[in-house]
């Protein structure tokens, strides 16, 4: 049976400078994610159908230029309210928290 993998390429180059890599994860059927370290957006995720047949079932774009001038938030896993509640803080029962 084939081993789980993990690889890592350049995705782009973010207007700051900073390089965004993109990772591709394939489990030992053939299934595989890819996700790239901006954001954590997911770029692809191919999965079987009932046939078995691989396909891509992620909306998204192909290029790192399209997700940081674009406004939908495709796949993102961390989006624009990540860290909204940083230093946030609530009492309750006498304790803060």
């Amino acid at each position: 049976m084939a081993q789980a993998q993990i690889t890592r390429e350049p995705f782009g180059i973010l207007p700051t400078g900073a390089a965004v890599d993109l990772y591709t994860l394939i489990n030992p059927s053939g299934a595989s994610a890819q996700i790239t370290n901006y954001g954590g957006i997911v770029i692809s995720l191919c999965v079987p159908d009932s046939a078995g047949v691989l396909d891509n079932v992620v909306l998204g774009h192909g290029h790192l230029d399209a997700y940081v001038t674009g406004k939908a938030y495709f796949g993102a896993l961390v989006g624009r309210y990540a860290n909204r509640i940083a230093h946030a803080r609530f009492s309750m029962q006498g304790a803060e928290y």
